[in-house]
């Protein structure tokens, strides 16, 4: 990934903040860098109030933007931004090369509908390249990071809690082997993973802090290195084929670690030619799909850390994948703007070439029951594929801001997505139909 220097959060992907873009067409500051005084704008996050579904219904923006105060229509700004916004590429014209191998879609469908918009949360992000900062473990209990806090916030009660502070000095209360035990100080959380119990963030200096939800304090915390490249791009929590859950962490030094959950001890290392930017182990625990710094991606046998087989089509780096519930089906996603869908029993080419409209494809999830696909650009639009159409239909999200994560809840009855932006940042909550 894009070799990054400390503290510089909100120089990301070149987004038109909606202030800026109302006096300047052509302003190119980040998403809620804006300093404009422009009424109804320099309210403070919580003083906006939240959208509900009623009210999305009536007419309201579903973000709470007050369009009729505006120099701007939405339609207008919306295309605007997708004829200013640049996509971030390592390898010049990749998007332009692979536009001509996606799939034609329909768009149209509701297959998840607005439920609420929740602004009281302000889910924020730390790399412009790094998008899985928000994580669902039901239907009502999501996690996700905001600053320095890592949150969990109920959709029941619409109040969040303070999980974790890294701000300060972090120290273990557990005593495993391995473990510092002196702590770690000021960590920027890079990525994070949540699943049952399990809490796991990765920091921007390759730290790892994990923590058992049932549990007060931190219970393991170490740096998986000292190489000064050592970024923690994105962590992944699973079941392995022994049934034991473990968790891998893809850094930018190469590698690929995979740790026990239970003793949190290194159970394998496996190391490749290029920075690894994210890593997904099959549901059957067999297979890991490695994606990162090369155009091609990588299937590995879990237990060896052998290379199975090398896909290629996309045209740059990539940074997200994911598989589906049916052990053959995987996906990855690129700055070349597509999600490439492969069958791990015919890898020659991928099956579907899924294309984004403004930017790379930065986070992927399946629905658990393999129905639905859905694919995160950098900002503004999250597409979800109905699978059982052979990705023919699918519904676009539309809103504005940096996506800092999306998650559906394990029994598939919701969808999260994080908005990080310094005035409408939010946390938007979608619900599953059943007669779309």
């Amino acid at each position: 990934m894009c070799n990054y220097p400390r503290g510089h959060v909100e120089d990301t992907e070149d987004d038109y903040d909606i202030d800026d873009l109302t006096d300047d067409m052509h302003h190119e500051h980040g998403i809620g860098n804006s300093d404009s005084g422009d009424e109804g704008h320099d309210q403070p996050n919580d003083k906006i109030p939240d959208t509900s579904a009623v009210e999305a219904a009536k007419g309201k923006d579903i973000q709470g933007i007050p369009w009729e105060r505006l120099a701007i229509t939405r339609e207008n700004y919306r295309q605007a931004r997708i004829d200013l916004y640049k996509n971030y590429e390592n390898i010049p014209n990749s998007g332009e090369a692979a536009a001509k191998e996606c799939k034609q879609t329909e768009k149209g469908r509701t297959y998840y509908e607005f439920r609420q918009n929740t602004r009281s949360v302000k889910s924020t992000i730390l790399h412009f390249q790094l998008k899985n900062l928000v994580w669902a473990t039901t239907k009502h209990d999501v996690y996700l990071l905001s600053h320095y806090s890592v949150l969990h916030w109920s959709a029941l009660s619409g109040m969040d809690t303070e999980l974790m502070n890294v701000q300060g000095h972090v120290v273990p209360r557990e005593k495993h082997p391995g473990n510092l035990l002196e702590g770690l100080s000021q960590t920027q959380v890079s990525t994070l993973a949540v699943k049952d119990n399990l809490l796991v963030a990765g920091g921007f200096q390759g730290e790892l802090i994990c923590k058992r939800l049932d549990r007060e304090g931190i219970s393991f915390c170490c740096r998986t290195t000292l190489d000064n490249d050592a970024i923690t791009n994105a962590v992944d929590i699973s079941d392995t084929s022994s049934g034991a859950v473990h968790f891998m962490a893809s850094n930018n030094d190469s590698s690929v670690r995979d740790y026990d959950m239970e003793t949190f001890q290194l159970c394998k290392h496996f190391q490749f030619d290029w920075p690894v930017n994210h890593t997904s182990l099959s549901p059957d625990g067999k297979l890991i799909v490695v994606v990162g710094d090369n155009p091609d991606g990588l299937l590995v046998d879990a237990n060896s850390g052998k290379t199975v087989y090398s896909m290629k089509g996309h045209h740059d780096y990539s940074f997200a994948s994911a598989w589906s519930p049916d052990c053959r089906t995987f996906a990855t996603g690129n700055q070349d703007k597509t999600c490439r869908i492969w069958d791990a029993r015919n890898l020659s080419e991928a099956v579907h070439v899924l294309k984004g409209n403004l930017g790379a494809i930065r986070s992927i999830r399946f629905t658990a029951d393999g129905q639905f696909l859905s694919m995160a650009e950098p900002a503004d639009f999250v597409h979800i594929f109905d699978v059982k159409s052979d990705y023919k239909r699918r519904q676009e999200l539309d809103f504005f801001g940096e996506i800092s994560g999306m998650f559906f809840s394990p029994d598939t009855e919701a969808l999260f997505v994080g908005v990080w932006d310094r005035t409408y940042g939010s946390l938007l909550q979608f619900r599953r139909q059943y007669n779309n």
